[in-house]
């Protein structure tokens, strides 16, 4: 406090928002992150330059899933981790091909807390968590691919962990078990299965076992679906497509049996073992006997269901198949339909429009159809402050320009003939949006619009000013791009990957690097 008062009165500056202002546009250097977004600052001039080309320098198949995370593409099951980062993507290391029964299920990437004092000299640098098939989680380093921590989750109570989430990025993390369905014979002699998931809760870096619970139908009803957990908040999902949320924190606070560190030695319920050892894995220790307090409940089409923007709206479209790709933004405060709160696209399309509250913490809410993305903002409704309406912000259309779709046409004997069907909003041969993603450290929107004419289509990755939504470069991409396969594109700094999945597990991955073209040169 004592620092900044000094820094107001050596600028003169005696308003806290300008101040704070002055400080983001990098006025006083010595503040911790200036250097780094002036270089960011340059890398977006840079990379927007029309001299600026982004080169296709590696390209690499594999029967098994590629997957990025922070500039290492990880192959093999995770077994083979290759740095994107360098000039030319290299190998960092290649680990001798695992056994089915340490297949890996899921993985987390976990970078170091700044400002915090951890343990041990390895907690200061990338690791990566991962999940086996046989219920072991590992910490691997993400440079040498070595064992840093390893637990056992499953003890008597559940034998299939699937999946990996935050709940907390970087600080809370879930464990998920597969949902628990009997043998057909024991349903068929009547017997009840009444635990549908189980989840781990973990603290990270320090590694730290904050408990495990149950998710049972006597207390959350016989129609659960799935579960997930999301800064704080437990959300269950019901077949019927309501959606229930409670209090995390709250339910692991109130039904906490005891708590258990790992490496302790532990008699549960007859049990004699060491937390996270092998063959006992971790005690179930958050036992839920009653339905904790219901924060907040809505019905929507398929659990679809968003929280965001400020004053706090929701995004579900109604419970019904006529309302599908139809949206609703309401207050969470009193469930009020926002002025121009409905948003329909009217697509005729085989693949639905969909939309999302924006990643960039502004807000706003990006809404994606075939041809055209809107992003929307909140604001209040005139001489209502109590009420918020939804206005458009602005919009990206897609290249159309050559489309010709007349249902009437005359032909040159001056023959009319009319069409029996009309083009889909989607249609391969049109230009179509089918990814849009958000550059934090850029602050670029990057769109992917495909338009496929026969066997071959083309695609290209578009960077957007994210405040005003205007076209800053465009890079097409050399690969044909099918629209029938399922495709990833990552956009990170001075890097574009695409990462390709073909029928029969075929999967492809191409890497392009940003170059300085200052010589003619088409690549």
């Amino acid at each position: 406090a004592g620092g900044g008062r000094t820094a107001l009165r050596a600028c003169g500056v005696h308003n806290v928002c300008r101040l704070l202002s002055r400080r983001a546009h990098g006025f006083y250097a010595r503040d911790a992150g200036v250097a780094h977004r002036k270089n960011l600052g340059l890398l977006r001039k840079i990379m927007c330059q029309e001299s600026t080309k982004f080169k296709n320098v590696w390209t690499t198949h594999s029967a098994s899933p590629i997957a990025y995370e922070r500039g290492r593409i990880y192959m093999d099951n995770y077994q083979c981790c290759i740095t994107s980062i360098a000039q030319q993507p290299r190998l960092i290391y290649q680990k001798s091909k695992c056994a089915k029964s340490e297949k890996i299920e899921d993985a987390l990437l976990l970078e170091c807390p700044l400002g915090e004092m951890l343990p041990s000299p390895s907690d200061y640098k990338a690791s990566l968590i991962v999940l086996t098939v046989q219920n072991w989680l590992l910490r691997l380093s993400a440079d040498s691919g070595e064992v840093l921590e390893k637990v056992y989750l499953a003890g008597s109570c559940c034998k299939f962990f699937r999946y990996l989430s935050w709940d907390t990025p970087q600080e809370v993390m879930i464990v998920k078990s597969a949902q628990n369905k009997l043998p057909a014979a024991a349903r068929q002699a009547g017997i009840q299965q009444t635990v549908l998931f189980y989840l781990a809760v973990f603290q990270v870096l320090p590694l730290s076992f904050i408990g495990m619970l149950e998710i049972n139908k006597k207390i959350f009803g016989n129609s659960v679906t799935d579960v997930a957990v999301s800064n704080g908040i437990l959300i269950v999902m019901y077949s019927m497509g309501l959606v229930r949320l409670y209090n995390f924190k709250a339910i692991l606070e109130q039904f906490m049996e005891q708590p258990f560190d790992l490496g302790q030695e532990f008699n549960w319920n007859g049990q004699v073992g060491v937390v996270g050892k092998y063959p006992f894995g971790l005690p179930c220790n958050v036992k839920i006997t009653d339905t904790p307090p219901l924060l907040f409940e809505a019905s929507s089409l398929e659990n679809a269901f968003q929280i965001g923007g400020y004053p706090w709206h929701y995004i579900i479209t109604p419970n019904k198949k006529k309302h599908k790709g139809v949206f609703h933004i309401c207050s969470l405060k009193d469930n009020t339909l926002a002025k121009n709160g409905i948003q329909d696209m009217k697509c005729c399309s085989l693949e639905p429009d969909w939309i999302y509250f924006h990643p960039d913490m502004s807000g706003r809410i990006i809404h994606v159809g075939p041809n055209l993305i809107k992003v929307l903002k909140l604001k209040e409704v005139k001489n209502h402050a109590d009420q918020m309406e939804i206005a458009e912000d602005f919009t990206i259309v897609a290249n159309r320009e050559n489309c010709v779709n007349n249902s009437v046409t005359v032909t040159a004997s001056g023959r009319v003939v009319k069409k029996r069907f009309t083009l889909l909003d989607d249609d391969p041969e049109q230009e179509t949006f089918k990814i849009v993603d958000y550059e934090d450290e850029l602050d670029l929107l990057s769109t992917v619009a495909v338009t496929q004419i026969g066997a071959d289509g083309r695609a290209h990755l578009d960077f957007h000013c994210n405040e005003h939504g205007i076209l800053l470069k465009s890079i097409p991409l050399k690969e044909s791009w099918d629209v029938t396969y399922s495709h990833e594109v990552y956009f990170d700094k001075d890097l574009v990957l695409h990462i390709e999945q073909k029928p029969n597990r075929r999967f492809s991955c191409y890497v392009y690097q940003m170059v300085c073209d200052t010589a003619k040169d088409d690549d």
